[in-house]
């Protein structure tokens, strides 16, 4: 294990910085994840940005390919993979998880090739979160806050940034970093985890979640669950859980006419809207009940039932602080639950 003083951290993302793209979070107002400059206002004490890390892998928007008129052809030309190298600071548990599930979506046979080459350009720096708050419930859905997954995983504790590569790439990483980092001893981060765990189970969320209950030989049971009916009357239609979530994956594919050329992009959709997967003969989903349950079924049933039983939430407690209708996973997974309080 190896540490840094906290004061000595700017030299540290100087470092990186160097040799690739640093994204941190960083404090404008709000903080949320951006490129590091000197003199950022890098903020690794707040314990979750706004947004996830996911748009580094898959962004909001990126355009897949271009297409104009060369005389009376139509040429095309592919947008570029992402070539350059970059690492992204400070992610936490529940946010590795999330991208570790975008893996088992766009890594999978078909393979996004977009997606692929920011995997693989990309570099993760994970940290344990010393001060968990009231609205996470990561344990319930096996994420370890004290102990991240990542190419590197780091702990603040003792005034110190605490350092331990863990994939070849953290290796990579560490070894340009070898003039900044000592040796050190794995005491402090031993306490930190323990005092982690014990914090976590206190919060409201974090245990008692009733999950055994999302089984793919329940589907037609919860699919007709006559909780729904009151559910989903509050729910805004507004998206903002599926744009905040780090485990949402799906997007539309649109074309926009630049005046000399047209540009095919794509860019993130959520269920929960009326236009979502329309075709010409209209939408599979009609009411805002249809596309509030699928969300719902989608992270607790159908995703699991075909990756081995693994949920598509990462309890990062995002949408129990953003829904502006008091609406999230938390409240559902209780309302369908044997016995559970409302």
């Amino acid at each position: 294990m190896l540490k840094i003083a906290r004061e000595n951290l700017p030299a540290l993302f100087a470092a990186i910085a160097d040799t690739a793209a640093l994204y941190l979070p960083i404090r404008k107002g709000a903080v949320n994840y951006a490129q590091w400059s000197d003199g950022a206002d890098v903020d690794l004490d707040t314990l979750k940005t706004i947004a996830s890390p996911k748009d580094f892998f898959l962004p909001q928007s990126e355009t897949l390919y271009t297409a104009a008129l060369a005389g009376n052809k139509i040429q095309l030309e592919a947008e570029p993979f992402v070539d350059e190298p970059f690492v992204v600071f400070g992610v936490k548990g529940c946010d590795v998880r999330g991208i570790e599930i975008l893996d088992k979506v766009y890594l999978s046979d078909p393979v996004d090739r977009f997606y692929e080459a920011r995997r693989e350009k990309g570099t993760i720096v994970s940290m344990a979160c010393a001060e968990p708050q009231a609205t996470c419930f990561c344990k319930s859905f096996g994420v370890d806050a004290a102990n991240p997954a990542g190419d590197v995983v780091t702990w603040m504790a003792d005034g110190n940034l605490f350092w331990e590569a863990q994939t070849e790439k953290g290796k990579k990483l560490t070894e340009m970093l070898s003039n900044l980092l000592t040796s050190a001893e794995r005491s402090p981060v031993s306490s930190q985890q323990k005092d982690i765990r014990q914090k976590i189970d206190t919060l409201p969320y974090s245990v008692g979640l009733p999950l055994d209950q999302f089984k793919s030989e329940r589907l037609l049971e919860l699919f007709d669950a006559p909780q729904w009916d009151s559910l989903y009357r509050t729910c805004l239609a507004c998206g903002t859980c599926t744009f905040i979530c780090p485990t949402c994956q799906c997007y539309d594919i649109k074309d926009f006419n630049t005046g000399t050329c047209v540009k095919r992009y794509r860019c993130w959709d959520s269920c929960m809207y009326s236009d979502f997967t329309l075709m010409a003969h209209g939408n599979p989903r009609k009411t805002q009940k249809e596309r509030f349950r699928q969300r719902f079924m989608h992270k607790l049933v159908y995703y699991p039932d075909k990756n081995d039983g693994e949920y598509s939430c990462v309890g990062c407690g995002r949408c129990v602080n953003k829904c502006p209708a008091s609406l999230n996973i938390v409240k559902v997974i209780k309302s369908l639950g044997v016995n559970a309080d409302v």
